[in-house]
C-alpha cells in the first residue's frame, strides 16, 4: 500500500501540497482535514468583495472542494477538525461533528495558518464589531453593510487590512475613521511611505487618529461608538485589524517547537523537529534572506511556495522551501505602497549591519509621455559591504517595481550591482533611468562619499 501524506489546513500551503504531491505521485494517499467548509480561496481579496469590485464570494476560490476530490484526487475532508497529533504513533485525532476518529500518517504537514488577533477590548461581541480574517468573515461584513446601511464606520489598526478596509468602506458610502496606536500607519513601510499615504488617505476623506489607542465599544446590542481612553465617537460598523498569530496550539500539543518568533520552527525543507512532521504557511517560520535569521511574515507567494516544496519532498525530491524577503504590496485608493527586506535601520543594526538609506522621487514615464507620476523609492544598504538591504517605494503608479528590489535582495546584489542592473526603457513604461536605478545609483554615490 502507498505511504500516506495527511496534511492539517485546506488553505494556500496545505492544497498546494497536496495537489503537488499527488501530482509527483498519483498512487500516494493524500488526505486533506480542514475544519471549515472553505479550501483554497484569496484572502487578499476580501476587502474588495466588500467594497464590491469583486461581485460574488466564491470568485475568491482559486479551486472548488469538488475540483480538488474529483479531478485532483485529493482525499479532501472539510468539516473535520484535527485535535490531536501524535507524532511518536504517527497519527491524528479527528473530530468531524459526529464522531472522532483515528488517522495514522507516513508524512504529515501541518498547515493550520493564522487567525486575527483580537485585543482586550469591551464591546467585542457587539453586532457589528468585526474581524477580516476569513470568508465568512467577509461575507459578514458585507451584509451588514449593505442591510444596515451604516454611516460611520472604526476601522482599529493601521496595516493592511486597516487601509484596504477603509477604502472598501468609503466606497460604500460609509464616513471612516482610522486608529493607529503607533505614530503611523503601515509602520513596517518606512516613514516615507506611511506619511505619502496618511497624506493621500486624509484627502480621501479619511479621519485619522494616530498615536491613539482604542479601549473598546459601546452600544445597545449593536455598535453605536468607538471608546478611547478620554473620549468616544460614533461608530456605526467597527472592524478590528490588529494583526494576526500563528494557529500553533496544536503543533505545540504535539511537541512541535516553536521558534523565537511563536511560530513552528523548521529546516529548509520546512520539517519541524519530528523528520516525517513538516509545517508551512502562516502558522510557520521561514528564513529572511537578509538577515539569515528565522522570521514570521505571514504572506500568500510564501504559503503557496512552502507548500509546493513540501509536497515534491514527501514525494522522494527533496526540495527547500526558500528564504522570504517580506515583500508586500497594498492598495490605498490611488497609491501603491509596497516593502521589502529590511526598511527599518533599527532592525538593520540589530542584525548587525550598518545601515545607509536614501528616499528619492522619480518619474515613472519619459517627462514627455503622459499618464505617468513620481514613485518614491526608498532604498536601504550596508555601510561597509554595500550589500543591498531593502526598500519601499509609493505612488500613484508602479509601486510593483518593488519586485526588483526583492529581485535583487534574492541574488545577494550589492547596491552598485543593482544600478548596473540592465532594465527595459521605453517612454510608455519608464524613463531611461528607472525610478529604482535612480535610488539605487544616489545610494551609491553616498557609500561612495562616506
Amino acid at each position: 500500500m502507498s505511504d500516506t501524506f495527511v496534511v492539517v489546513g485546506g488553505d494556500a500551503a496545505g492544497m498546494s501540497a497536496a495537489s503537488k504531491a499527488k501530482r509527483e505521485d498519483p498512487d500516494r494517499e493524500v488526505i486533506v482535514f480542514e475544519k471549515g467548509e472553505w479550501v483554497s480561496y484569496a484572502a487578499c481579496g476580501m476587502p474588495y468583495y466588500v467594497k464590491g469590485d469583486v461581485e460574488e464570494l466564491d470568485d475568491l476560490v482559486a479551486v472548488t472542494p469538488e475540483e480538488f476530490r474529483e479531478e485532483r484526487d485529493v482525499g479532501l475532508r472539510t468539516g473535520h477538525e484535527v485535535v490531536e497529533i501524535d507524532p511518536e504513533a504517527e497519527r491524528v485525532t479527528v473530530e468531524d461533528g459526529d464522531e472522532t476518529f483515528e488517522q495514522s500518517y507516513d508524512d504529515l504537514l501541518v498547515g493550520t495558518g493564522a487567525s486575527a488577533i483580537e485585543p482586550p477590548f469591551d464591546g467585542l461581541d457587539l453586532d457589528g464589531v468585526f474581524t477580516i480574517h476569513d470568508m465568512d468573515e467577509a461575507d459578514a461584513i458585507e451584509d451588514y453593510v449593505t442591510e444596515r446601511s451604516p454611516d460611520t464606520a472604526a476601522i482599529v489598526g493601521g496595516g493592511y487590512v486597516g487601509v484596504e478596509m477603509a477604502e472598501a468602506l468609503s466606497a460604500r458610502g460609509v464616513d471612516v475613521s482610522l486608529y493607529e496606536m503607533l505614530p503611523h500607519v503601515l509602520q513596517p513601510f518606512g516613514d516615507a511611505v506611511a506619511e505619502a499615504v496618511e497624506d493621500h488617505l486624509r484627502g480621501q476623506g479619511v479621519d485619522l487618529h494616530l498615536n491613539t489607542a482604542v479601549s473598546g465599544f459601546d452600544g445597545e446590542g449593536a455598535v453605536e461608538q468607538v471608546v478611547l481612553d478620554d473620549d468616544t465617537h460614533a461608530a456605526e460598523i467597527a472592524v478590528v485589524g490588529v494583526g494576526v498569530a500563528p494557529n500553533t496550539d496544536l503543533a505545540a500539543d504535539a511537541g512541535l517547537e516553536l521558534g523565537e518568533t511563536g511560530a513552528v520552527a523548521t529546516d529548509d525543507y520546512g520539517r519541524t523537529n519530528y523528520e516525517n512532521v513538516y509545517a508551512a504557511g502562516d502558522c510557520a517560520e521561514a528564513r529572511h534572506v537578509v538577515t539569515g535569521d528565522p522570521d514570521h511574515v505571514p504572506l500568500a507567494l510564501t504559503a503557496n511556495r512552502a507548500g509546493r516544496a513540501i509536497g515534491q519532498t514527501v514525494t522522494g525530491d527533496p526540495t527547500p522551501v526558500g528564504d522570504i524577503a517580506g515583500t508586500a504590496i497594498v492598495k490605498a485608493f490611488e497609491l501603491g505602497a509596497a516593502r521589502t527586506g529590511v526598511v527599518d535601520e533599527e532592525r538593520a543594526r540589530d542584525a548587525g549591519f550598518d545601515p545607509v538609506s536614501v528616499t528619492v522621487s522619480a518619474p515613472t514615464r519619459a517627462h514627455y509621455y503622459p499618464g505617468g507620476d513620481d514613485l518614491t523609492v526608498t532604498l536601504l544598504a550596508d555601510r561597509a559591504s554595500g550589500e543591498l538591504l531593502g526598500g519601499s517605494v509609493v505612488g500613484r503608479e508602479g509601486a510593483k517595481r518593488i519586485d526588483t528590489v526583492a529581485t535583487a535582495l534574492t541574488s545577494g546584489m550589492t547596491v552598485s550591482e543593482l544600478r548596473d542592473a540592465d532594465l527595459a526603457y521605453a517612454p510608455p513604461f519608464s524613463p531611461v533611468w528607472d525610478p529604482v536605478l535612480t535610488a539605487a545609483k544616489v545610494l551609491g554615490g553616498k557609500l561612495d562619499r562616506e
